[in-house]
């Protein structure tokens, strides 16, 4: 057996309609640089600025090295949305990312999704030693279906899901890309029993739709208040 293949995790054919991702309301609401223009012109005018530093243009121009502009989306509905989480990498990377570039990651219960925010925005704040914040989340649903690399049972990746390192899952994030895989699913380091997806092709990301909106609330506890808000 190639020992390629074989360094790498077993994996499983996936249908999974409504797929849970928490994005911050701020950024489903109107164009920002719409409400700073008062003119057509001076609109086009911050929209080239903006497309000079921002990363989602960037990439789409074929301006990033880490993404071509041929694997993102367009003409499909919050192609916006699945192309940000690709090429707004977080600067230390995430949990199945480098700093370069970024994945969709979403979970198949809402509650893990909530659990998996809740526990990355609590550290923020604990970094501050202030456990006082009020932020609104919308849920993107996604719809997968195809083959993805399964951590699930693959105990000799067991390092891959260390609560504390990324070290040993973005190494075999890199060995997965180089070999084209779509991505991981991998049982939730933050919630009991609870079950994620990382999805490293963007146009594999379909049918997204948003659905409802919470709000976490932190008033001097490490554990927020979860609820949900109208829209």
């Amino acid at each position: 057996m190639n020992r390629r293949v074989a360094a790498l995790p077993p994996t499983a054919l996936l249908h999974r309609r409504g797929t849970h991702r928490l994005i911050p309301s701020k950024y489903s609401g109107p164009d920002r640089l719409q409400e700073l223009a008062d003119t057509a012109a001076q609109l086009e005018d911050l929209a080239a600025l903006s497309d000079v530093t921002d990363e989602r243009p960037l990439a789409e121009g074929g301006l990033l090295p880490a993404i071509s502009p041929y694997e993102l989306p367009s003409g499909v509905r919050h192609a916006q949305v699945i192309n940000a989480a690709f090429t707004y990498a977080h600067p230390l990377g995430s949990r199945f990312n480098n700093a370069d570039r970024g994945a969709w990651y979403s979970a198949f219960q809402l509650s893990t999704a909530q659990a998996e925010v809740a526990f990355h925005k609590t550290v923020h704040l604990a970094e501050v030693a202030r456990y006082e914040d009020e932020v609104e989340f919308d849920d993107y649903l996604a719809d997968f279906s195809g083959e993805f690399h399964d951590l699930r049972c693959a105990k000799r990746f067991a390092a891959c899901l260390d609560p504390t390192s990324y070290v040993s899952s973005q190494t075999l994030a890199e060995k997965l890309l180089e070999s084209g895989s779509a991505g991981v699913i991998h049982p939730s380091v933050r919630h009991s029993r609870g079950t994620c997806l990382a999805c490293f092709d963007p146009k594999r990301v379909a049918n997204v739709r948003r659905a409802g909106r919470f709000r976490f609330s932190w008033r001097g506890k490490p554990t927020p208040q979860i609820v949900p808000v109208a829209r």
